[in-house]
């Protein structure tokens, strides 16, 4: 349900975001909303309260974004408010950040190591995602997991390619204990 919510709202944020022709400025105060949400968690508790009425929240919104955000995005914000989905905000939010970078053809592509790679390493890796990709940029982050003892996992959205030795020696392992003797 809650991905339905996201959904239908982020798309609407979306739509209007194109029709205005503010994506990127939407795209903008879109995430710079996102860092204010999350530094003030209280202001979450405030908005999600059951007994503080809807045009107290609405009002406490105003004060806050108004003059600081564009009108499409407070506009937004008091929608989302006024139809009780405040909850819903991180994911309707982050729902939009990818339909912007699905829109600008950006991937984002998560690589996993078991040891650090160097920039030219970085670099030969994002360039060969954009040959065999459809995407005209890349969002690359990286991550260490020892475990993996060599090789690499790379995720882009549902994708997964695994080249870890892990991997491969729990499938052979697997191949191992198939063989009857």
């Amino acid at each position: 349900m809650a991905k339905l919510i996201s959904k239908t709202y982020g798309d609407a944020l979306f739509e209007l975001a194109v029709e205005e022709d503010k994506v990127d400025v939407l795209l903008g105060e879109i995430t710079q909303l996102q860092e204010v949400l999350a530094a003030n968690e209280e202001f979450g508790r405030l908005m999600n309260h059951p007994k503080i009425i809807k045009e107290e929240k609405l009002q406490v919104a105003r004060n806050v974004f108004g003059g600081r955000v564009s009108e499409e995005l407070l506009g937004f914000f008091t929608i989302i408010i006024s139809k009780d989905r405040y909850r819903d905000i991180d994911a309707i939010l982050d729902y939009f950040i990818a339909e912007v970078k699905r829109y600008k053809g950006i991937g984002v592509a998560t690589v996993t190591t078991a040891v650090p790679l160097k920039d030219d390493q970085c670099k030969k890796i994002e360039q060969r995602l954009l040959d065999t990709t459809e995407y005209a940029k890349m969002e690359m982050h990286y991550n260490l997991d020892q475990s993996l003892i060599g090789g690499m996992v790379i995720r882009i959205g549902d994708r997964v390619v695994d080249s870890s030795i892990k991997t491969k020696l729990s499938e052979l392992q697997k191949d191992l204990l198939k063989i009857q003797i």
